[in-house]
């Protein structure tokens, strides 16, 4: 035998045995056998460096320490799902589903993993890059470090498509774990807390050497691709399957809520019999086409949901409430506790949400209460221990003034929490607006944190975000800890600042709903200011990724005369406000038309139908009304949604003549 065919059979023999023990948890050789194989190829390779392959079993490790993490924009956004915990909740989401759309609706189940997200690219079956969630954008490259992790496949066997990604959950198994502290204790070090934090933890060291030693492992749970084996998300998972991925064999297609909530119910019993930890279920529409049509919010996909299991409880004492206001004026009240160990972290303060929730505990200063961590995170009071309490406690009574300024709190109808109306004069909530405006993903300013915002509020130099653009030296150079270098490195960063581009601006201003995702969606669509402060609100809707709340909160901010004012005052400064997103516009042959797309298409997706609309000026809506000019429909159209614009005399148009008004 050749070389180079004794090179790729050890390869491809390797290859196999690292699968069938790594995912298919079966031994086909003895490890005395493998190291004998393994160590013949590594020779064979040292020898013939011709012949190097990255994606060779001997590749798992490489590259030595790193400086750092590059980052890079997902392909295609990678977004958290949005969470419940009832099945009044599930049911809410099965109805709100099934309104939009006339099919029949499958689910597919799956176990929610305690670890943290991956995204994996292949390119002719080789693993080309893996990413963290990062801000759903944008995510840290940390392919060498999952390389390293033998159930993910370097490369793949069978018919895949040339190109696509597929995500997962990097995690570390209860025994895992377990190993790892007992060695630790041994060395007289500190155990790891939980396998979550471990895992991340594990994922973000700069030496993949050092990363191998980790019992890592990965299930992989969903493809994204143009050229993708089936429309069926389950269909899709099984043949990924076939090509080397580790797919959990614990997913589930059900046929209805009914179903679905047999299939949570079993695994909220049996989930402590499994070697690794879950959350929860996720439950995802099973139909592709239909993913499309549901579409997607700002923050995450319409077509799924996870429903978290009721989370570990502890109990402790509360010392205090205590009330903090944001800088949007909100008041959230704070309990206090003795500190107390939950799921892996020390808790000394669970948020009490409002008054209502206040009220609804009858929680009192001295209780004893039940502390969980909601989606395992936040720390939460869920209850007090009634027989447990003192005779002479009082009842809690919520403040009605600001604790920063004193203003007489307001609760509009509807509303749950208490606000602070005093924007302009409330010490904490202005603070909270300069912070923010200045923060890393909105102005960026160097030379100006919290500590100098503060000193310059109480000197009374600022008050409203416009007037750091109209600070002097002179007036800065007298003040505790402003040396003449930090001046000079302030005003390079607010210069700096000016050329910050507009969808930073606008995430800045602090517009309530208008995160930094919603922002960047606003200046693609309405490319200046202006032409967001004439919008109104039935115009907003009928942008994607934005809802009524996200509507009403933006025509509302800018109908106030002071807000007008600032942005003038930041236009005169010089900050941007056109954007400079890149126009991807083709022609105006859609100009002003709103247009619903609906069905299943031949010559090309959904998705793709979407971007085509917006290249050629017109608009896309999820529903059909009077102001829909038509509908882009393909087969398989929901009999009602057709029905409406029949009645309603709104044209229905196939995608040839689609193409055709497009050029």
């Amino acid at each position: 035998m050749k070389i180079k065919e004794r090179i790729d059979f050890l390869r491809k023999e390797l290859a196999e045995h690292n699968h069938s023990y790594y995912v298919l948890d079966t031994s086909t050789i003895s490890d005395f056998e493998f190291d004998k194989l393994l160590h013949e190829l590594v020779k064979l390779e040292d020898e013939n460096p011709e012949f190097f392959d990255s994606t060779s079993p001997t590749q798992r490790v490489g590259g030595g320490v790193i400086d750092g993490f590059k980052t890079v924009v997902h392909k295609y956004r990678m977004l958290s799902l949005g969470n419940t915990y009832s099945e009044e909740d599930l049911h809410d989401f099965d109805t709100r589903l099934h309104k939009l759309t006339d099919q029949e609706i499958e689910y597919v189940c799956e176990l929610k993993y305690d670890g943290v997200s991956i995204s994996l690219t292949y390119e002719n079956g080789d693993l080309t890059q893996a990413l963290t969630r990062g801000d759903g954008a944008q995510g840290d490259d940390v392919t060498a470090n999952v390389r390293t992790i033998k159930s993910i496949p370097l490369k793949l066997k069978g018919d895949y498509p040339a190109n696509f990604e597929i995500r997962g959950e990097i995690f570390i198994p209860i025994k895992g774990l377990e190993k790892m502290n007992k060695l630790r204790t041994e060395e007289g070090l500190e155990p790891y807390k939980n396998p979550r934090n471990t895992a991340s933890g594990s994922l973000k060291l700069l030496d993949a050497n050092e990363v191998s030693n980790r019992p890592l492992d990965c299930y992989l749970y969903y493809l994204l691709g143009d050229n993708l084996p089936t429309d069926n998300h389950y269909k899709n998972l099984q043949k990924a399957r076939d090509w080397g991925f580790k797919i959990p064999n614990e997913i589930e297609k059900q046929s209805n809520v009914e179903n679905v909530l047999k299939f949570i119910n079993k695994w909220d019993e049996d989930r402590h019999g499994l070697p690794y930890e879950i959350d929860g279920i996720v439950i995802k529409v099973n139909d592709i086409n239909l993913q499309e049509e549901m579409g997607f919010t700002a923050k995450s996909p319409r077509w799924a949901i996870s429903y978290k299991f009721k989370a570990l409880q502890v109990s402790t004492k509360l010392i205090e409430i205590t009330y903090q206001v944001g800088r949007t004026g909100a008041i959230t009240p704070v309990a206090n506790l003795e500190p107390v160990q939950l799921a892996g972290t020390t808790v000394k303060r669970a948020s009490l949400h409002n008054a209502d929730q206040i009220a609804k505990l009858d929680i009192r200063e001295g209780d004893k209460v039940y502390v969980e961590k909601g989606g395992e995170i936040i720390p939460k009071v869920v209850g007090v221990e009634l027989k447990d309490r003192d005779l002479f406690s009082q009842s809690t009574e919520y403040i009605t003034n600001c604790p920063s300024c004193n203003a007489e709190l307001v609760r509009k109808e509807g509303d749950a929490k208490h606000y602070c109306p005093n924007a302009e004069s409330c010490p904490t909530q202005i603070k909270g607006k300069f912070e923010h405006f200045i923060s890393r993903k909105a102005m960026d300013i160097d030379g100006l944190g919290g500590e100098t915002i503060e000193l310059l509020i109480n000197e009374g130099l600022i008050k409203e975000i416009s007037d750091l653009y109209h600070l002097k030296k002179e007036d800065l150079l007298p003040l505790d800890r402003m040396a003449k270098k930090s001046v000079e490195n302030l005003f390079i960063g607010l210069g700096q600042s000016k050329l910050i581009p507009f969808e930073r601006v606008l995430f800045g201003l602090g517009v309530r709903f208008v995160g930094e995702t919603v922002a960047k969606v606003l200046a693609k669509h309405f490319k200046t200011i202006d032409n967001i402060i004439d919008t109104d609100i039935e115009t907003l809707i009928a942008v994607d990724e934005i809802g009524d709340k996200i509507a009403e909160s933006v025509v509302n901010y800018f109908s106030i005369e002071e807000n007008l004012k600032l942005i003038n005052d930041l236009k005169e400064s010089g900050l941007q406000f056109v954007s400079t997103i890149e126009d991807t516009t083709k022609s105006s042959n859609l100009n002003g038309m709103k247009i619903v797309v609906s069905g299943v298409f031949n010559q090309n997706s959904r998705a793709e139908y979407k971007k085509m609309i917006e290249e050629h000026g017109g608009k896309n809506v999820s529903s059909i009304s009077k102001n829909t000019t038509f509908v882009l429909a393909g087969e398989n159209m929901g009999p009602s949604k057709k029905q409406k614009a029949e009645d309603l005399k709104i044209p229905l148009v196939n995608e040839v003549e689609f193409l055709a008004k497009i050029g």
